[in-house]
C-alpha cells in the first residue's frame, strides 16, 4: 500500500508539471444583486433538509452566485453559480425552469466553466437554468468513505438533496434535469446519472474518469488526485483492495446497466498533440481516460445502452479548448432530452 500512494503521489506531481490540471481564473465580481428578482445578501428560509443560501451576488449578465451552508459539508458555506434564463424570476412560484448541471473539474471550482468557456454566451441555454456547483478542489462527487465514519464532506448528498431542494423551492429550477462535466465532472455526470434513477434524462462526460478501477495505472492516478493537499486517500473511497465494494459503487463501468434507458455522451481525446493543442503537447492523463471510456463505451453497449453517442477523436489533450467544444457538441443531445416532453 505504501508503494502505491508514494506512486500515486508522484502521478499528480507530474500531472502538474504536464499542465494537465490548468490553472482557473475567477471572472471579476461586479459588486452585489442590486434589484430584482433578488437581493443581496438576502436568505431562503433554513431548509429541512439541511442547507439555507446566507447570501446572494450578481456577478455578470445572467450569472447570480449563491452562497450555501451545507450541513452535509460539516457546516461550511460554499459558492453556486447559476446562469439564469430570461425572464427568470425566483419569486415567481408558478414558473420552473428546465435546469442543465453542469460539473467541474479537478481542480476547479464553481467558476471554471464561465471563466474557461463561452457557455454564458450560447443561445440555446436562454431558456434554461444552468447550475453549476462547487465540488471541492478533489471532492470526486462523493459522500467520502472517512474510514468508515462517513460525514463531512459529503458532496454527493450536498447536490443531490440539499442543493436541489434548495433550487426547486425557491430559485425556479424545475425537475426537468440534465447533466454534464468534464473530467473528474465528468464521472460525477455519469455517476449522479447512476446513482439516483429518474433525477436526470441525459448525461454526458466530456475527458471523465469513467472507469477508476480498470487497471493499476487508473487507480494509482486517481489516488494520485486523493492525496492532493495533503490529504489522506484513503478518506475518499477507502482502499481499492479492501474497500473493493465502495469504489466500484462509484465507478462508471461498474454502474453502466443503470445508464442503459439513458441518452449517454462520451468524449474524449487519446493524449497526443491535437488540432487545439500548442506544439508537442501531450496528457498521459488523457490518454488514461480515454482507454477509460472506450471500456465503459463497450461495456454500455453490451448491457444494451439505447442511446449512446461517442465522440472518441483521436488526438487530442486534457484542456478546455476540446471541453467547450464538446459541450456544444452535445448540446442538441442534452436540450433534447430536457425538451422531450415539452
Amino acid at each position: 500500500m505504501k508503494k502505491r500512494l508514494c506512486g500515486a503521489i508522484a502521478a499528480l506531481g507530474a500531472l502538474l508539471v504536464l499542465g494537465a490540471l490548468p490553472a482557473q481564473a475567477s471572472p471579476p465580481s461586479v459588486g452585489p444583486l442590486a434589484a430584482a428578482p433578488v437581493v443581496a445578501g438576502q436568505a431562503a428560509a433554513p431548509s429541512p433538509r439541511g442547507a439555507e443560501v446566507v447570501a446572494v451576488t450578481r456577478v455578470a449578465d445572467r450569472q447570480v452566485d449563491l452562497s450555501v451552508r451545507s450541513a452535509a459539508l460539516g457546516g461550511r458555506t460554499v459558492k453556486v453559480r447559476l446562469l439564469t434564463p430570461d425572464g427568470w424570476n425566483p419569486h415567481d412560484r408558478r414558473r420552473h425552469w428546465p435546469t442543465f448541471w453542469l460539473l467541474h473539474g479537478c481542480c476547479g471550482d464553481y467558476t471554471s466553466w464561465t471563466a474557461r468557456t463561452d457557455v454564458a454566451g450560447i443561445g440555446s441555454l436562454r431558456d434554461v437554468l444552468v447550475v453549476m456547483p462547487e465540488a471541492g478542489w478533489n471532492g470526486w462527487y462523493s459522500d467520502w468513505w472517512n474510514h468508515g465514519e462517513g460525514g463531512d464532506p459529503a458532496w454527493e448528498t450536498f447536490h443531490t438533496v440539499e442543493l436541489r431542494h434548495l433550487l426547486e423551492r425557491d430559485w425556479g429550477a424545475g425537475t426537468n434535469r440534465v447533466v454534464a462535466g468534464l473530467s473528474m465532472g465528468g464521472q460525477g455526470a455519469l455517476l449522479y446519472a447512476a446513482r439516483h434513477p429518474g433525477m436526470f434524462k441525459a448525461t454526458a462526460a466530456y475527458s471523465g474518469s469513467a472507469h477508476p478501477l480498470l487497471d493499476d495505472e487508473s487507480v494509482d492516478r486517481i489516488m494520485g488526485f486523493f492525496a492532493g493537499q495533503g490529504d489522506d486517500p484513503l478518506r475518499v473511497w477507502g482502499d481499492p483492495v479492501a474497500q473493493r465494494s465502495v469504489w466500484q459503487a462509484h465507478d462508471p463501468f461498474h454502474l453502466a446497466r443503470r445508464l442503459t434507458s439513458l441518452p449517454v455522451y462520451l468524449s474524449c481525446g487519446d493524449g497526443t498533440t491535437g488540432p487545439l493543442d500548442s506544439p508537442g503537447s501531450t496528457s498521459a492523463l488523457e490518454a488514461d481516460f480515454n482507454r477509460q471510456n472506450h471500456a465503459l463505451a463497450a461495456e454500455l453497449r453490451r448491457v444494451g445502452a439505447k442511446h449512446l453517442t461517442t465522440h472518441f477523436y483521436g488526438p487530442g489533450t486534457h484542456g478546455w479548448a476540446y471541453w467547450q467544444r464538446e459541450l456544444h457538441a452535445s448540446l442538441p443531445m442534452l436540450l433534447g432530452a430536457l425538451r422531450a416532453d415539452g
